[in-house]
């Protein structure tokens, strides 16, 4: 009796620990055509990975982009038929207990060398959608006092004018 419990529970386990794979699989597989999308210069397929308010922070400090801003944004890469690309090279992904909602880090190569994304998806009529991605250069710690310097002045400048408009 108790090994018929014990199997019991392990299966109950298994397939938990299966169905949290599964959609993990589902969010990577999201998340590598989104990026193909992207690399293919596929304006539908891209924008069809991301929520309506979906949002996309770029590199740029100033690159907090809606939607609607973004998609118009990247239009004219889309149409000259190249967009950018990036491929993973290496990706955590976790979600929420009742696996609505993912969020993710990854690495990646571009050709802005490696960077990091990091963002949310949710699960919108049973098919994840990217609601939130970040673009961070990555900079090795050695470095940063080099590009500390390079971008010092525009940096500064900037700093001034969002301290007066917070």
């Amino acid at each position: 009796m108790k090994n018929k419990i014990l199997c019991c529970c392990l299966m109950v386990f298994a397939s938990a620990l299966n169905a949290q794979m599964t959609e993990k699989q589902k969010i990577g597989e999201v998340l590598d055509s989104w990026h193909l999308a992207a690399a293919n210069a596929d304006f539908d397929a891209y924008f069809g990975k991301m929520t309506k308010d979906g949002v996309f922070v770029g590199t740029d400090a100033m690159e907090n982009w809606q939607n609607e801003e973004f998609r118009t944004f990247s239009r004219p890469y889309f149409d000259r038929g190249k967009a950018w690309n990036f491929t993973a090279v290496q990706r955590n992904i976790y979600l929420d207990e009742a696996k609505n909602f993912a969020w993710f880090d990854e690495l990646l190569d571009t050709q802005m060398k490696i960077c990091r994304g990091s963002g949310v998806l949710i699960k919108e009529n049973g098919q994840w959608k990217i609601a939130h991605y970040v673009l961070s250069i990555a900079v090795p710690n050695e470095n940063v006092d080099e590009l500390v310097q390079i971008k010092e002045k525009k940096d500064d400048k900037l700093l001034m004018e969002l301290k007066k408009n917070p």
